[in-house]
């Protein structure tokens, strides 16, 4: 749920910060008080597409906060956050954030991780769903539809389309290695030519695992002989000779040996002394021995030299180490040999294919019978549901047809069928509200009233299906009154019950049913215009929601409608 939200130079909110509460929560307000303030920078918040004239005028950046507690341990959000490389804590908090800047660029943030604005809307669609008259969501967007009734019955069923994705993902697979093989002759030819190439070029120079390391060891030993042979000299001669480091230990030995005779201490001394000449002397003689090895061969530095260039040249095509291109050189040799063995390749995947493809028609008109039942049950569910808001003549009809594609290697019942990985169905949602008309696209809905309960009535089914945390409602309210809004109310504070609600209305109704009432205001500070936000007490919301019923001034009739609406919902809910 979203708990807390913060807002800073926004419109005309110069800084405001919201706590919110479990179940349904009102704002309502004067208009322009700045409640659809507050829906845009949730909006925003959520990947919504922004604007330099959302910044407070006079200010350089608005900045957006959320913070939401996702209490449910197999919510999406998880997984996408997982996927995305963003850590989510113990405590269960994801911070959204996003800062406008004047520049017109937007900065955002999950849990502190810099993000783009299409993963910030990726995320923000798993938290937040935001309805209002004028906005087009996944309900009236068809493609959508198959995603939703399969929300529906994904509570009764979670693993209905386990094995048909399954099989779908290896039919896939096969499909594009057996259409990739089947490409043009001439194509073909010229990959064969390629390939022939290449591999003659990296055999040809019979790489050696790391060989390119031991070269440019050797290169540098090279390049330098001079200096380490000088170097190993001058050690070997501070050593080795008259009045040399040799010579004045073997001077010190002596001595250290007269006095070991006549002191035990000495003793110790100089037998570890001796050690240690024996090991300097030996090591002088391995100078000694490396520097009549040296040999300074100019012709081997060129050969090391050509031999790396000839490397890099490979590495410059083929892969950033030699471990790489004996790599790549394996892959295209078994790419070589599938074209060269064309046919029988060829024949392989086609025997392959026809069986998976056997297997996913099956899975997919398994797929398709599961929806079809599914969409009836849907459909009573909706009808209900329409009822309930008075729209008990509307007629909602889930229609599902298998997908059609010309010259398919895919047929149900004879249907040449277009397969991804949703199924082979394409879904579409229709009404009618009037008796003896036929259902239409949902999206074709003219009313604004009837769409408001429609889109209510949808949300209800839906919300809990959706894995949504926050239902948000801005206005979706007009256009009704009376018994309709006091539907309509109902069945808001029941999505509240499974999904937080926050809720922007000018019903009564609808005010009176909020588990928390919060006004919007206006105030003018030092010559600004503010927007704040207050809790309201029971005497405070029964004295709100008498001036919405009244629409002008508070009167005691008002009063006593207000409370009576108030203690009415009170019972509904309990």
């Amino acid at each position: 749920m979203l708990t807390e939200l913060s807002i800073k130079n926004f419109a005309i909110i110069h800084e405001l910060s919201i706590t919110f509460q479990k179940g349904l929560t009102v704002l309502t307000g004067e208009t322009g008080a700045g409640k659809s303030i507050i829906i845009d920078a949730l909006s925003l918040l959520t990947g919504g597409r922004g604007s330099v004239e959302f910044i407070r005028h006079g200010e350089k950046k608005a900045e957006l906060e959320g913070l939401f507690i996702i209490e449910e341990p197999n919510h999406p959000i998880y997984s996408k956050a997982s996927a995305l490389g963003i850590e989510i804590s113990s405590d269960n908090m994801v911070v959204l954030h996003r800062t406008i800047s004047q520049s017109g660029k937007s900065i955002c943030r999950v849990n502190g991780k810099l993000t783009t604005l299409a993963l910030l809307k990726e995320m923000g669609q798993l938290l937040l769903d935001i309805h209002s008259q004028h906005e087009t969501q996944a309900l009236l967007d068809p493609d959508k539809h198959i995603e939703l009734l399969d929300y529906y019955h994904y509570t009764t069923d979670p693993s209905f389309k386990k094995e048909y994705e399954r099989i779908f993902e290896k039919w896939h697979d096969v499909k594009n290695k057996y259409n990739k093989q089947n490409k043009n002759e001439k194509e073909m030819a010229q990959r064969l030519d390629l390939l022939k190439f290449q591999i003659n070029e990296i055999q040809s120079a019979q790489l050696e695992l790391k060989e390119d390391e031991r070269l440019i060891e050797e290169r540098n030993s090279l390049h330098n002989f001079e200096r380490i042979y000088s170097n190993l000299t001058d050690a070997y001669n501070g050593l080795f000779g008259e009045q040399k480091g040799l010579d004045w230990l073997s001077y010190s030995a002596n001595h250290l040996e007269t006095a070991a005779d006549n002191n035990e201490d000495a003793k110790k001394i100089y037998d570890k002394f001796l050690d240690q000449y024996y090991m300097i002397e030996d090591l002088s003689y391995q100078i000694r021995q490396q520097i009549d090895s040296m040999e300074f061969d100019p012709e081997r530095l060129q050969f090391v030299e050509s031999r790396l260039n000839e490397i890099n040249m490979l590495k410059r095509k083929y892969g950033s180490t030699v471990e790489e291109i004996m790599e790549y050189s394996a892959k295209i040799e078994e790419e070589l040999d599938q074209i060269e063995n064309n046919d029988l390749y060829i024949n392989q995947l086609e025997q392959k294919l026809q069986e998976l493809s056997h297997d996913l028609i099956l899975e997919g008109k398994q797929l398709h019978d599961i929806r079809k039942k599914a969409a009836i049950t849907l459909q009573n569910a909706v009808l209900h549901e329409l009822k309930d808001l008075y729209l008990e003549k509307s007629n909602f009809k889930v229609d599902i047809a298998l997908q059609k594609q010309h010259e398919s290697d895919l047929e149900i019942d004879g249907i040449p069928v277009k397969a991804s990985k949703k199924g082979m169905d394409y879904v579409q949602f229709f009404i009618s509200t009037n008796p003896g008309e036929p259902p239409k696209e949902l999206h074709r809905i003219a009313s604004g009233g009837e769409m408001s309960r429609i889109m209510l009535a949808l949300k209800n089914i839906f919300a809990k299906h959706q894995g949504i945390t926050s239902v948000i409602f801005d206005e979706v309210d007009t256009g009704v009154s009376g018994r309709v809004a006091q539907a309509m109310a109902e069945k808001m504070h029941n999505i509240s019950v499974g999904s937080q609600v926050l809720c922007i209305s000018h019903l009564p109704q609808v005010a009176s049913i909020a588990d928390t009432h919060l006004r919007i205001e206006k105030v003018v500070k030092n010559n600004r215009t503010h927007t704040i936000v207050h809790e309201l007490t029971l005497e405070e919301r029964i004295a709100e929601i008498g001036k919405m019923i009244t629409g002008t001034e508070l009167t005691d009739a008002s009063k006593t409608h207000a409370k009576e609406l108030i203690e009415m919902n009170e019972k509904f809910k309990h």
